[in-house]
């Protein structure tokens, strides 16, 4: 997530210049033919162009918006996970007696590996995420994934006993069977809670697994490849159209000024702020529709889960906290 006041115009200039150069090849090589070469077929009406880029317009909208509704999705099942695991703690440490310390503070540490082995699986490279973009790889040297840079089994050590550390990394699904170590613990309590409580605990495990679930979906299932398909195809249909749909207005913009034979030039730099306009967009587009994937918009699941960790410890009173994670270049992961 982008922890400051915004991205920089040069910023989006210089990851968006590999589109830009090949844009400006494709405005460029049309002009050159038509006023070098005199190829004056090459100009074509921009009446069918306009409305193809209304068209264009429509779709790259739609699916810009539709990853923000995916992007936004995620955040909201976090802001879940944040209010029920401050509920949870509350709920253990106030129902078993001071006695039961010990139980209180396992419980609470499978929670904290429940969230880590949540977040690891959610940073699980998939073919369909950008993060192979050049420009994404170029960008993400600027900030640090902490899932990228300690291994799972290193984390989980700092919560599990080394025999349910080995029986949690021996699964496929980690966290769901933490979260099923948990309701089995918290059933083992079952003569030390009354039955409303041990039934509270027993929500709050079903809401965790339904907020997993949630996750899990937009991990796995990517904003639908036919309308993702389509939506590039037909934008680089309109970006290659588009400077020989412009080259002749802006030739007959000069007649009869100085710039008479000269203004068809013009048609290089607009045509290349129109369409890297549309293209800038489709690629926003692109880089939002995935907020797990460890990209710079991501939903900043490892400082959410290390904030998590942080209010629980000190509802036991801990003061042994461990730091919270701060942007690195306003990058916040």
């Amino acid at each position: 997530m982008h922890a400051g006041k915004k991205y920089s115009f040069i910023g989006f200039l210089v990851w968006t210049r590999r589109e830009i150069f090949v844009l400006f090849v494709l405005a460029l090589i049309p002009t050159v033919l038509y006023r070098v070469c005199g190829f004056r077929f090459l100009s074509i009406s921009w009446v069918p162009v306009a409305m193809l880029g209304t068209a264009v317009s429509f779709i790259v909208g739609f699916k810009n918006n539709a990853s923000y509704n995916r992007l936004w999705e995620a955040r909201q099942i976090y802001g879940g996970i944040v209010n029920g695991s401050r509920a949870f703690g509350v709920m253990v440490r106030d129902f078993l007696p001071p006695t039961d310390r010990a139980l209180v503070v396992a419980i609470f540490d499978r929670h904290f590996a429940w969230l880590t082995a949540l977040r690891y699986q959610l940073r699980e490279p998939r073919v369909w995420e950008s993060m192979t973009r050049p420009a994404n790889v170029e960008y993400a040297k600027l900030y640090v994934v902490p899932e990228y840079t300690t291994p799972l089994a290193a984390e989980l050590a700092t919560y599990l006993a080394p025999a349910e550390q080995a029986t949690i990394l021996a699964t496929k699904n980690r966290a769901s069977q933490l979260m099923a170590a948990q309701s089995a613990a918290l059933n083992a309590l079952a003569d030390r809670l009354t039955e409303l409580q041990l039934m509270q605990l027993q929500t709050a495990i079903t809401t965790f697994y339904d907020l997993q679930g949630r996750a899990e979906r937009i991990k796995n299932f990517p904003y639908p490849r036919n309308f993702s398909s389509i939506s590039t195809i037909l934008l680089y249909i309109f970006v290659l159209l588009l400077p020989f749909g412009l080259i002749k207005e802006f030739n007959e913009i000069g007649n009869g000024t100085f710039m008479e034979g000269y203004s068809v030039w013009l048609n290089v730099p607009f045509a290349l702020m129109l369409t890297w306009v549309f293209v800038a967009l489709d690629i926003v587009g692109d880089s939002s529709a995935n907020p797990f994937e460890g990209g710079a918009n991501d939903v900043p699941i490892s400082n959410i889960s290390r904030t998590i960790e942080i209010d629980m410890r000190e509802m036991l009173g801990q003061t042994q906290l461990p730091p919270a994670i701060v942007p690195m270049n306003d990058i916040l992961m």
